[in-house]
């Protein structure tokens, strides 16, 4: 009498096969999704076209996933709220690329926490966080032959600032002439809610990381070599980073 030889299992999840098991991040996640639909009663199924997960195994996740109450849906990051009784209009996040709204990435610069490292050619900001993680945010920068590189400091900061024009700035646009003594801060002002100054080696670059009005120009090529910002972003960066800071602007 012969004996039949079971087929060996396919299922990864199988403890009675003497293979090794090795357990994909996606096998992991799918089971994971059904066990809590089960659990709950759901009727509802999972799209897994939906979840972006890698064909990797398990021991190569990173051990910590970031939250952080300041970065949630765009609708409430980019609200508008009043501050220094100046109410900031919404910013119609729709029509920005997604990819320049505020978010926590993988750090990509190898700079230790609390660096802010803005990467030009990108148009992204970073702001390094302990652990492995960055908050990325999206910038417009200087067009060609007013960009500014190098490491520096943020010597220090100011809310609602005061706008002064560069003399040279004021011969190539004679209409800032009125401006030669400073634009009062408010809605209007090029340099926004916030602006973070900086200094190299304790002497003004006369550049800034500072917010903006104008929305649209996140992502794009245009300021006079300053980095620009949402506002409500450089909002949210100034009350992360105390004067001292250092930035890697490359």
């Amino acid at each position: 009498m012969s004996v039949q030889q079971k087929p060996a299992s396919t299922n990864p999840f199988d403890t009675q096969s003497d293979q090794p098991v090795m357990i994909s991040r996606r096998a992991a996640l799918i089971g994971l999704g059904s066990a809590l639909l089960g659990t709950a009663g759901c009727s509802q199924t999972m799209d897994l076209a939906s979840v972006q997960v890698d064909d990797f195994t398990t021991g190569s996740i990173r051990p910590r996933i970031s939250v952080d109450k300041q970065v949630t849906s765009p609708d409430l990051m980019y609200a508008s709220f009043t501050d220094s009784g100046f109410t900031l209009p919404p910013v119609p996040f729709a029509k920005i690329n997604p990819k320049f709204q505020r978010q926590i990435v993988v750090d990509p610069t190898g700079e230790r926490p609390g660096t802010i490292v803005v990467h030009l050619q990108e148009r992204f900001l970073y702001l390094v966080q302990p652990g492995g993680d960055a908050i990325r945010y999206g910038v417009g920068i200087g067009k060609e032959g007013f960009v500014w590189s190098g490491r520096a400091n943020i010597q220090y900061k100011k809310e609602w600032p005061t706008w002064t024009p560069p003399a040279e700035m004021i011969g190539r646009k004679p209409e800032l002439e009125k401006y030669r003594g400073g634009q009062p801060g408010g809605l209007t002002n090029p340099l926004g809610a916030r602006a973070l100054y900086i200094f190299k080696d304790g002497r003004d670059t006369l550049f800034r990381v500072h917010g903006s009005p104008e929305w649209w120009s996140i992502g794009t090529a245009v300021s006079s070599g300053c980095v620009r910002m949402i506002n409500q972003d450089v909002i949210d960066l100034y009350s992360r980073v105390p004067p001292g800071t250092p930035i890697v602007v490359m």
